[in-house]
Parts: C-alpha cells; sequence; structure tokens
C-alpha cells in the first residue's frame, strides 16, 4: 500500500512546531473511504481482534480519548491511521516500506495460516490494520510510543515492512520494523525534515546508543546478534547502514519510490544541490538521498501540504505538464495520485496552552485537487462533514465530494486548475484566520470545560466554511467537465 511521509522537527519548522504528515493511499485497484472520528474510552475494546491476521490482544484498562482516520465502510478492520489522544501524543501509521530475502529469511513475516484438513488456524502478527488502536490510547511521549510499539512487535510479529511516526511537542520519533519481530527507531533531529516514499528511510544507525542510553536510537534488545549472525551490515567501515542492511534496492524503487523523495528534497532544498541536469549530484534514480536534511528556510504547513501534493510539477516528469520530452511525462510514480484517501498534518505548537496547542489538518482523495483544513485535536466531537461518510457516494461528506471534484478536475486540468488553487488558498487561509481567532478567545478563557465547548465550536464554523468552499468549486469544475462534452455545441436557442 502506497504512502508518503514527512516529518518536520521543532527547530526546523515556521513556528516552532512538531510537525508530522502522512498521505494514506489505497493499493492498486479500489478506493477506500475515510471518516475522521474521536474513540472514547468506553468505545476502545479491552479485547482486540485483527479481522486481517486474527491475532488476540489484551489491551489494559485504562485508555485515553483519541482521534482517529478509521475506514469508514467495514470488513477489513480499524484502519485508525492517524491520530492524538489527550496527553497531546500523535502518531501516523503506516509507511509500507521495503525490505530484502536476507532479513525475511532470517525472520519471517509473521503471516496468518488458516485452518486446513489436520491443521489448526495459526494467527498473524500485528499490521497497519491494528497499530494505532493498539498503541495510541496508552502513550504519553513519543518515546513511550516507541517502546509501546516495540514491545508488541517482539511479542506478537508483523506479517507486513512498516514505519511509524510518532509525534509529541518536544521531539518526533521514527521507528521501521525489521522483519517478523525486529526493529529500529531513530529520534528525528530537530532542525531536519525527513522524507518517506515507501522504502526503508533510515541511512545510518548507532547501535551502541541504541543498545545502552537510548538517547537517540532504540531497537530491539538482540539487534546486534541478529545483524552479526545473519551477515546483515554491508558496510566496510563497520558502520551500519540501515538501507543496505534491511532495505531494497530494485529497479522498481526507482519508478515508485525514491523519485518522491528527490522531489521533496529538491523542493525544500533547491540550492544544496545540484538535482538536474548532466553535473546532477541527486536524481529521481538515485538510491543515497538522504533520510533527512536541514532545510534551507524554515517549513510550513503550506510547504508540506505543496510536497504531498506532487505531481512531478515544474520538472519533465509532470503528467499534466506541456513542456519537455512527451515520453517522460509520468514517468514516475506521483505523491499526490489518484488513490490518496486522505492527508492528515498533526501540528504541536509550543506557544499555546496544552488542550488547544495540536491542530490536525486534514484532506481526502487526491492531494493534487484537495484542500487542507484544520481543525483543534483535544476534543469530544468531530463535525459530521468530516465524520459521516459511508460506502455511497455522496456530497454530504467531504470525502466524497473531494473525490468527485479530483475526477471531474483531472479530466478538465487546462480549465479547471485555477478554481482548485483558488479553492485551496481559500479554505488554508479561512482555516488559518478561524484558529486564529478562536486561539485569542481560548487564551482568555480559563475554564477547562468552557474551552471544551469554544474549541468544537470552531470546528463546527471551519467545517461550515469548508463545506460552502467545497460546494463552490464542485459546482465550478462540474461546469469546465460539462462544457467539454463530446455533444456539444456552441449555438444556443436564446
Amino acid at each position: 500500500m502506497g504512502c508518503t511521509t514527512i516529518l518536520v522537527g521543532k527547530k526546523a519548522s515556521y513556528d516552532g512546531s512538531t510537525m508530522i504528515a502522512r498521505n494514506d493511499d489505497s493499493s492498486a485497484g479500489h478506493f477506500t473511504p475515510k471518516k475522521f472520528v474521536v474513540v472514547k474510552p468506553e468505545e476502545q475494546p479491552r479485547k482486540y481482534k485483527s479481522v486481517l491476521s486474527h491475532v488476540e490482544i489484551t489491551l489494559p484498562d485504562n485508555p485515553m480519548r483519541y482521534t482517529a482516520m478509521p475506514n469508514a465502510v467495514k470488513g477489513e478492520g480499524i484502519w485508525a491511521a492517524s491520530g492524538v489522544n489527550e496527553a497531546h501524543v500523535a502518531m501516523t501509521a503506516t509507511e509500507t516500506i521495503t525490505s530484502n530475502p536476507r532479513v525475511l529469511g532470517a525472520d519471517p513475516l509473521v503471516e496468518y495460516q488458516p485452518e486446513e484438513e489436520g491443521k489448526e488456524e495459526v494467527a498473524g502478527g500485528i499490521g497497519e490494520e491494528d497499530i494505532v488502536c493498539l498503541v495510541l490510547p496508552y502513550i504519553h511521549s513519543a518515546r513511550e510510543g516507541v517502546q509501546r510499539l516495540g514491545s508488541l512487535l517482539e511479542q506478537y510479529g508483523t506479517y507486513e515492512m512498516n514505519g511509524i511516526a510518532f509525534q509529541d511537542a518536544d521531539e518526533i520519533w521514527w521507528l521501521e520494523t525489521i522483519g517478523g519481530h525486529h526493529w529500529i527507531a531513530r529520534r528525528v533531529p530537530d532542525d531536519v525534515y525527513v522524507v518517506m516514499p515507501n522504502q526503508l528511510g533510515l541511512d545510518q544507525f548507532d547501535l551502541e546508543d541504541a543498545l545502552s542510553e537510548r538517547k537517540e536510537y532504540m531497537c530491539s534488545v538482540d539487534m546486534r546478534e541478529f545483524i552479526e549472525k545473519n551477515h546483515l551490515n554491508l558496510s566496510m567501515d563497520g558502520r551500519i547502514n540501515p538501507r543496505d542492511a534491511f532495505g531494497s534496492h530494485d529497479d522498481a524503487d526507482h519508478v515508485y519510490n525514491t523519485p518522491r523523495a528527490w522531489f521533496m528534497e529538491r523542493y525544500l532544498n533547491p540550492h544544496t544541490k545540484v538535482w538536474e541536469g548532466p553535473a546532477a549530484e541527486l536524481t529521481p534514480t538515485s538510491d543515497d538521498l538522504p533520510w533527512c536534511m536541514v532545510p534551507e528556510k524554515k517549513i510550513t504547513v503550506e510547504d508540506v501540504k505543496y510536497v504531498l501534493s506532487s505531481h512531478f510539477q515544474g520538472t519533465p516528469y509532470d503528467p499534466y505538464g506541456s513542456y519537455g520530452e512527451k515520453l517522460m511525462r509520468g514517468a514516475y510514480r506521483s505523491i499526490g495520485v489518484n488513490r490518496n484517501d486522505f492527508m492528515a498534518l498533526i501540528q504541536i505548537r509550543p506557544d499555546h496552552v496544552c488542550d488547544y496547542n495540536t491542530i490536525e489538518w486534514i484532506a481526502y482523495a487526491s492531494n493534487a485537487f484537495n484542500a487542507l483544513v484544520p481543525f483543534y485535536a483535544d476534543v469530544e466531537e468531530i463535525p459530521e462533514y468530516l465524520s459521516n461518510t459511508t460506502g455511497e457516494v455522496s456530497t454530504d461528506n467531504f470525502y466524497w465530494s473531494s473525490r468527485l471534484i479530483a475526477a471531474m478536475a483531472d479530466a478538465s486540468y487546462q480549465k479547471s486548475i485555477f478554481h482548485i488553487e483558488r479553492f485551496q488558498e481559500h479554505v488554508m487561509s479561512k482555516g488559518h484566520e478561524l484558529i486564529n481567532r478562536y486561539d485569542v478567545l481560548l487564551e482568555k478563557e480559563l475554564d477547562e470545560e468552557k474551552r471544551l465547548v469554544l474549541k468544537q465550536e470552531a470546528n463546527r464554523k471551519i467545517a461550515d466554511m469548508l463545506k460552502k468552499e467545497t460546494s463552490t468549486v464542485l459546482n465550478q469544475v462540474l461546469f469546465e467537465l460539462s462544457s467539454q462534452m463530446k455533444n456539444a455545441y456552441s449555438r444556443s436557442d436564446a
């Protein structure tokens, strides 16, 4: 399942926030409708059973309330995907990543084995379906999130390779699964951003720290023995490059994965490297694109939205381009594709009181054509326009409206793109305006219950604004596409 992640440390962001963001993409051949909800403690199971792997896990008795982005249609499990809990700790799960046969042979994935004649059913491990639900309600820091998920991986294993981000106001941690039971994690340095395009990403690792003080790195307790026994370290100088040891270097990576990292880093560090031409230091097919970089300027919410909406605009690889060699248009897998299901950017702001310092920016469907809108995260309800998604196509919710807009705007790109650009700017501008207005009211209000009422009021007003703007652009792109119908005729009866 394809996704794209960007993480921004607090000294790399425009306002000192930590920011984690991810596009959640369906696998090829279908879309997965999503909804934005709050899960209350009484709704959290105490005995969890995975739909896909059938693993059963007893959960603690003290879950916290948390937001989530579950599947809107039942059948394949919860897939909570992204959220923030009452302790103002966030996570996004998961970024599907790659591995290699040496790792998977040394520590096989824990796959579900159905009951067969003469054989009992064997449960599989945990996966993307389960991870947010199993971890987020119980953690009080990003570091604690790594520790809880790590212990679950060691005990139950996993049936897939994944990357997971954890965030609090001070730190961001990135964890990558290694085979069925092993894992590594690194604290994101405060002054960098990280890009993750469906590949195992970490390009350096301090095993000594991970197995002792755990200041900047963590890993499975037997990681040293695992690496040595299976001859996984390929470096010539003894240092560990996790990409070489645990990751992939397939030809497919150069079409599907590395070009996305190249575009994001090229945009955020345009002068740091030579990105194009005969003298290019890094190209869309480079295997050594940095996992993290110090940006040339501080990164905004708008920057994150732009890179996660990329279709290689400004390059010869843009499928909508009208310049350059035609054969190269669409040569690489875009970040903003048709099967984006949602994007969530979680922003934990340092200069606000704890119960309103966290903003969840949400967008649905293809990022090339959608709008990103902010909501206060520490609430007890989500406006219906964001939470009432079902499997039935309807303009009564933001998910299906966004998917309709994207399909029509794509088909009428040259005529519709300026409507989309205005829509995106209007929604983000008015979103900032409403958050700024309510921040002032919240700062003056000392009563916690009244602050909750204000946050929920703000979210409703933002949703009302969003619904109006979405309806307007839907009408606009519908008109543009209708005007291009093959049965169009210019003469009228007037």
